[in-house]
C-alpha cells in the first residue's frame, strides 16, 4: 500500500487501524460450518448451483425455498444468518420480502444479497431503499459469490458481538440506577428505623396494580422503582417530627406534610423552570439529584409531590383531585396507605389484613381511586406474597 510516495509495510498498518472495540476482535473469523445460509429463489436450479458453491467452502447449515409465500414465515422460523433472496418471483417480488422483514427489529441487520440476472438500475434502486445489503449477478459466479457471502456474515457477526455488548452496558446500567434509587430511598427510610421495608414493599405493590391496570412490563418496573422514593423528602423533616411517637400536633403535621415538597425538589432536575415552584422562598431548597434529568426521577418527582393527594381533593400538598391527580400518585396512595395500616407505627398496632381491606373500602371515591383500589384488591393473593417476602423482622 502506498501513501505519497511511501510503501507500508503490513505492521506498520496497524499503527493506521482504528482501535478495537471491547469485546469485538477484527480478526474473528466467520466459521462455516455454524453459519445458517437461506437461498429464496423460485428456480430451483439456482439454489442447487449456489449451495454446491458454498459447500465447498466448507458451509453445511442451507435452508432451501423455492416457494417464496412461505418466505416469511420459514425466516421467522429459522432465523438464518444471511439471506440471498431472488427479485423477480411469482406472487411476491423479493422487494415485497425484503421490505416486510425490515420492519421487524430481529432482522434489521440481517444481511440480504439480492440474486438478480436483472440490469434495471430502478429496481436496484428500489431494492437498495428496501434495505438490500449486496448484489450478486445471474449466473452466480463462485468466485464472486463466496467472498461476498464471507464478508456479509462476518459484518453481522460484528454487529451482533455489538449488540451483546450494548445489551451487557444496558443492563450494568440498569442495575446501578437501582442501586441508586435503593440507596436514596434507604437514606430517607435509616432515619425512620420502624417503618422497616415500607419503601420496598410500596414499590411492589405500586407494580402490581400497575400491571392490574393495564400497564405493560417496562411502564409498571418504571413506575415501581418511582414509587420506591415516595418519601425521600422525610431527608429534610426534623427527627423531632419524623421519630415523635405521639399524634402529631397540627404546627407539626404542617411541617411533616413538606415532605411532599421536598421529596418532589430532590428528585426533579433543578434547571427546569418549575423544579422548586412548590417550595416558598423561605423554605430550604433541598436537592440531591439536582442534575437528574432521567425518566425515572421525573416520575419519582411527581410520585413523591403527589402521593398524599386525595381523589376528592382533600389532599396535600396541592389540594387537586381525580384525574388531576398524576396515575402514579393515585396508585402510591394506595399502595402507601395499605402497607402504613398493615404495619406497626409508633402510633398504631398492626391491623389484620381483612381490617386494613375495610379501611381501603371506606376510602373509595373519597381517598381512593376507585379504578386503582378495585386493581389492587384484584390481586390481593401478589399483595399478601410480597407482603410475606418483605415482613419487618
Amino acid at each position: 500500500m502506498t501513501v505519497g510516495m511511501q510503501t507500508l509495510e503490513p505492521a506498520i498498518l496497524q499503527d493506521y487501524l482504528p482501535a478495537e472495540t471491547p469485546g469485538v476482535s477484527h480478526d474473528q473469523q466467520v466459521d462455516p460450518t455454524t453459519s445458517k445460509i437461506m437461498v429464496l429463489d423460485d428456480v430451483l436450479l439456482n439454489i442447487k448451483l449456489v449451495c454446491a458453491y458454498l459447500a465447498s467452502e466448507g458451509y453445511e447449515q442451507f435452508v432451501k425455498l423455492d416457494d417464496p409465500t412461505q418466505a416469511i414465515s420459514t425466516i421467522y422460523r429459522e432465523e438464518p444468518d444471511v439471506l440471498l433472496l431472488d427479485l423477480m418471483m411469482p406472487a411476491i417480488s423479493g422487494i415485497d420480502i425484503l421490505r416486510a422483514i425490515r420492519t421487524d427489529q430481529r432482522f434489521a441487520h440481517l444481511p440480504v444479497l439480492i440474486l438478480t440476472a436483472s440490469d434495471n438500475h430502478e429496481l436496484k434502486r428500489q431494492a437498495l431503499e428496501a434495505g438490500a445489503t449486496d448484489f450478486l449477478t445471474k449466473p452466480v459466479d463462485a468466485d464472486d459469490l463466496i467472498p461476498r457471502v464471507r464478508n456479509a456474515l462476518m459484518a453481522k457477526r460484528y454487529q451482533d458481538s455489538l449488540e451483546r455488548q450494548v445489551r451487557k452496558r444496558t443492563h450494568e446500567l440498569e442495575a446501578s440506577r437501582e442501586e441508586v434509587v435503593l440507596c436514596l430511598a434507604r437514606a430517607a427510610e435509616h432515619r425512620d428505623e420502624d417503618t422497616g421495608n415500607h419503601v420496598i414493599r410500596v414499590g411492589q405493590y405500586v407494580g402490581i396494580i400497575a400491571r392490574g391496570l393495564g400497564m405493560d412490563n417496562e411502564k409498571a418496573r418504571m413506575l415501581e422503582l418511582a414509587a420506591i422514593l415516595h418519601d425521600a423528602g422525610k431527608i429534610g423533616i426534623s427527627d423531632t417530627i419524623l421519630l415523635k411517637p405521639d399524634k402529631l400536633s397540627n404546627q407539626e403535621f404542617d411541617l411533616m406534610k413538606k415532605h411532599c415538597d421536598f421529596g418532589h425538589s430532590i428528585c426533579e432536575p433543578t434547571t427546569t423552570k418549575d423544579s422548586h415552584a412548590a417550595l416558598p422562598p423561605s423554605e430550604p431548597q433541598v436537592s440531591i439529584l439536582g442534575t437528574a434529568t432521567s425518566p425515572l426521577l421525573k416520575l419519582a418527582a411527581s410520585v413523591a409531590w403527589t402521593h398524599h393527594e386525595k381523589w376528592d381533593g382533600n389532599g396535600y400538598p396541592q389540594g387537586i383531585s381525580g384525574e388531576d391527580i398524576p396515575i402514579e400518585g393515585r396508585i402510591t396512595a394506595v399502595a402507601d396507605v395499605f402497607d402504613a395500616l398493615n404495619n406497626e407505627r409508633p402510633y398504631k398496632p398492626a391491623f389484620p389484613l381483612e381490617k386494613c381491606y375495610a379501611i381501603l373500602e371506606e376510602g373509595r371515591g373519597t381517598h381512593f381511586d376507585p379504578q386503582v383500589l378495585d386493581a389492587f384488591l384484584a390481586s390481593k393473593e401478589s399483595i399478601v406474597r410480597v407482603l410475606e417476602k418483605y415482613a419487618d423482622e
